[in-house]
């Protein structure tokens, strides 16, 4: 059974009063987890979606750009991002749902911010309501500040290319440390991983767009610290 027809089993346990949230406590455990990682990105981009007052074709197209839909599981996709856009639930209600049920896996928290900021940024824009939002989730999600300022760093337009926030480092950290955390970031952003951890297959399009900022975040620190080396005696 695809992802997209266990979507659609819980669709309908929505469809009879069930609450997203109830839904959400439902899908606590492996392999549904997928599931469940599925919906709260799509309810929570709805949500998000709200937060500066519009739905643009952009965010919607984004959600394709982040999963692979088949045509014909976009009606119970779309229909999971109306149920959402609609339900009087606060997103915070969602967000603390969501937290309690990884809260053993921090990562796939951040997996998840990050495909927020993703669908944020689609248009091109990032409207200070949405940063208010994502900010909020995260706070919800206990992701720290440091993580944040990356996602930020990688995603919002006109936002300041930092390659140390890239990697979550201090620019005075040890170039043998600031290594150490790029090969680990690296590693946990193997699609493997990501799937171990409850990411659907579905979403490893984000591990891509993360692994070329990491490279390029770790070149771009390698090279500075190669032209502070001293040079060589001749």
């Amino acid at each position: 059974m695809s992802i997209w027809s266990r979507i659609a089993e819980a669709i309908s346990a929505l469809a009879k009063g069930e609450s997203l949230s109830h839904v959400f406590e439902r899908l606590r455990t492996p392999p549904e987890r997928s599931v469940a990682f599925t919906i709260a990105v799509i309810a929570l981009g709805a949500k998000m979606a709200k937060a500066d007052g519009r739905v643009t074709r952009d965010e919607v197209t984004a959600f394709r750009q982040v999963f692979v839909i088949p045509k014909d599981a976009e009606a119970q996709a779309a229909r999971v991002f109306n149920l959402a856009r609609q339900d009087v639930t606060g997103y915070d209600a969602y967000a603390r749902s969501i937290a309690r049920m990884f809260r053993d896996n921090p990562a796939v928290l951040e997996d998840l911010l990050e495909g927020l900021f993703f669908i944020a940024t689609a248009d091109g824009e990032f409207h200070p309501k949405e940063a208010e939002f994502l900010k909020n989730v995260a706070d919800i999600f206990g992701i720290g500040e440091r993580c944040f300022r990356s996602l930020q760093t990688r995603y919002a337009p006109g936002a300041p290319q930092d390659a140390y926030a890239v990697l979550g480092v201090d620019p005075d950290t040890p170039i043998d440390e600031i290594r150490r955390i790029w090969r680990e970031k690296v590693r946990e952003t193997h699609p493997d991983r990501m799937l171990a951890r409850g990411v659907p297959e579905e979403a490893i399009k984000l591990a891509t767009a993360r692994l070329v900022a990491l490279n390029r975040a770790w070149e771009d620190i390698s090279a500075r610290h190669e032209q502070r080396q001293p040079a060589e005696p001749g």
